[in-house]
């Protein structure tokens, strides 16, 4: 009975109150057949696709949250120790973007001239990959150092041009991929120039955003840190539009830049802030006149310091992809096995790095100066024990030890210049400073190749050592005095 009081209904023909006869109840269905209905009207596949829609819907709630979770402790952790109210954070948020941008436009070039002379496993194209990587340095050291130091009043504009420059190069670069254009060679050289000045550009503004509570080698690593992130985001993103085509690729990289354009003329004023410049420029400009050098004496003495950890990374770099893939370790004499052998090894060189920017992003305090040597002996250290032990085990740790030291000087050298150069010739001390290291890395990589060839590579790590040890004689007797050091360590004003 109902809860309102009224009669069930009958069933069959029984008439109902008023006489009239009550509607025969629907037949049921046959045996074995399928209900494609219900009291709504819905067949069984709008439920299903609903029920998809529901779930698509949900997960890309949970996706959505999970990503401004991520988003929001990525922008934290940027800005911890008074990184947000310096603005440093804003430019660790941009550099994320360009090694992001870096990173697509790298994978749209695979396969390409720079990157497949790299990996041919040919010496000849290998060279010329060599001499390639020496083109953008040749224009940053000379030309866009001196120019960024001039335009010092306008660095978030310079930035911002690294940035619109690339993309609308990256725009170039996809309709010239496929049909064997000229303009591509223009347009790619003008990326990985466009990419050094932005390097360059990018450790000059450092110091104007430092907050108090870290030192500029802290600063240094935790900008690298989000270019790694950047990267990592990213690659697969750029790998997903390669796999569509090449030209995908480049026009995603045209996102990025654009964006970034966009994100370094926001950048805090103090990035244009001339604040002190000319009080330091006075006494050191004399000073530097009577020396006859263009770089303070400690910032030259990391410099040279740096050139060893670079050289070997050249070196190793080439050496052991032509060694370990042509004469590979016992048990290690397959294909498959010796491409998983030059990875161990290099990339054994690649984690070293990585672990670097994270150390320097974390410790509390690096001592520059310190650090320049320590990096440079280690090194040694690593590569004795290599070519006395060659084996798997030596020679991983030799990569882990070259790619850890490597970041670990240059980060002690870029706080070096920092902390050091007159704040208006910044951009020419970081133009010399990189190309000086492009090109030990360049020597390096040529050496590496010349000594792989079967009849010298048994003694390539033992002249690889003895090379790196005169080096660290020369670097360590041309050290400057303590009271040189007394007068560098005077900080640059914010």
């Amino acid at each position: 009975m109902s809860t309102d009081g009224a009669k069930p209904r009958p069933s069959g023909g029984h008439p109902r109150p008023d006489g009239a006869a009550y509607p025969p109840p629907p037949p049921p269905p046959p045996p074995g057949a399928e209900v494609l209905g219900d009291s709504t009207g819905d067949t069984g596949s709008v439920r299903a696709a609903k029920a998809t829609a529901r779930g698509v819907a949900g997960f890309a709630r949970v996706t959505g949250r999970a990503s401004r979770a991520t988003v929001r402790t990525a922008r934290k952790a940027a800005g911890a120790q008074g990184a947000e109210r310096s603005g440093l954070n804003r430019l660790i948020e941009l550099h994320a973007a360009n090694a992001a941008g870096d990173s697509a436009f790298a994978i749209a070039l695979a396969g390409t001239v720079f990157f497949a002379g790299a990996t041919s496993g040919q010496r000849g194209p290998v060279l010329l990959f060599l001499g390639l990587t020496m083109v953008p340095f040749a224009v940053v050291a000379p030309l866009i150092g001196p120019f960024l130091d001039r335009f010092s009043h306008g660095r978030r504009w310079a930035i911002g041009a690294t940035f619109a420059l690339r993309a609308f190069l990256c725009w170039v670069l996809a309709g010239t991929l496929t049909d064997g254009s000229p303009w591509f060679y223009v347009a790619a050289l003008g990326v990985l120039v466009s990419s050094k000045a932005y390097g360059v550009a990018k450790a000059a503004a450092v110091p104007r955003l430092l907050p108090h509570e870290i030192t500029l080698v802290k600063a240094n690593g935790r900008v690298a840190l989000s270019g790694v992130v950047g990267a990592c985001v990213s690659a697969p993103l750029a790998g997903l539009a390669y796999w569509i085509g090449p030209e995908w690729a480049c026009r995603y990289a045209f996102l990025v830049f654009t964006v970034g354009t966009i994100a370094a003329i926001l950048l805090p004023r103090q990035v244009d802030s001339s604040s002190g410049e000319e009080s330091i420029d006075a006494p050191r400009a004399a000073a530097d006149s009577r020396r006859g050098s263009g770089l303070p004496p400690q910032v030259a003495f990391a410099l040279r310091a740096n050139c060893g950890p670079r050289l070997l990374s050249g070196f190793l770099t080439m050496f052991m992809t032509f060694v370990l893939a042509t004469e590979p370790l016992d048990g290690w004499e397959s294909k498959t096995k010796s491409t998983l052998l030059v990875g161990l090894v290099v990339g054994a060189a690649g984690l070293g790095n990585t672990i670097g920017i994270v150390v320097a992003s974390l410790v509390r305090k690096i001592n520059p100066a310190v650090m320049v040597v320590v990096a440079l002996l280690a090194d040694i250290a690593a590569l004795v024990v290599a070519t006395i032990f060659y084996g798997l085990l030596p020679l991983v740790v030799l990569g882990l030890t070259v790619g850890l030291m490597q970041y670990l000087a240059k980060v002690s050298l870029d706080s070096t210049i920092q902390s050091g150069v007159p704040v208006r010739a910044h951009a020419s001390a970081f133009a010399k400073g990189d190309t000086t290291l492009q090109l030990a890395w360049v020597i390096g990589g040529f050496l590496g190749v010349i000594l792989s060839y079967p009849a010298v590579n048994g003694v390539g790590l033992a002249f690889a050592a003895v090379l790196l040890t005169a080096w660290a004689v020369f670097v360590l007797r041309s050290a400057p005095s303590r009271r040189g050091r007394a007068q560098a360590d005077r900080p640059v004003p914010a």
